[in-house]
């Protein structure tokens, strides 16, 4: 059933539907937020003594600048 989901023509079409809908500005933007999310996670992960009040202000730090 889901035979041949991911080929490079289907991609490709998603591809050009997301820059459609969103434009060439947002998917970058995007990106570089999920990548934030997933740094700041795989922190919280090696981290895991520090105190939430610690973590919140160096979020809150993060989203000012």
């Amino acid at each position: 059933m889901l035979e041949g989901l991911m080929q490079p023509t289907h991609l490709i079409i998603i591809l050009v539907i997301v820059l459609i809908i969103f434009g060439p500005g947002k998917p970058p933007e995007l990106g570089g937020s999920i990548g934030k999310a997933i740094r700041g996670f795989k922190q919280a992960m090696n981290e895991p003594d520090k105190k939430p009040e610690e973590e919140t202000k160096k979020i809150d730090n993060q989203a000012k600048q």
